[in-house]
């Protein structure tokens, strides 16, 4: 049995990029995913990432999708 992990904790916020040293007027929204993992060991790692916002509204589908199905089961 292949064992990558659990998921301890999840958080997200939004944000808005308004410009970088090389776009002056970015004016665009993101959200910042905060993943704290459990490896097999217990050991427990942080991870983050940004999301655009279809993205984001993409994985939060797919959470809705996987509660549906564990609650069949």
């Amino acid at each position: 049995m292949l064992s990558i992990g659990q998921l301890v904790d999840m958080q997200w916020k939004l944000g808005m990029a308004v410009s970088s040293d090389t776009c002056r007027s970015l004016n665009s929204p993101y959200v910042m995913v905060m993943l704290k993992v459990a490896d097999p060991s217990g050991q427990i790692c942080q991870k983050s990432f940004e999301m655009t916002i279809p993205q984001f509204q993409n994985l939060h589908t797919h959470f809705k999708d996987i509660a549906a199905v564990m609650e069949t089961v």
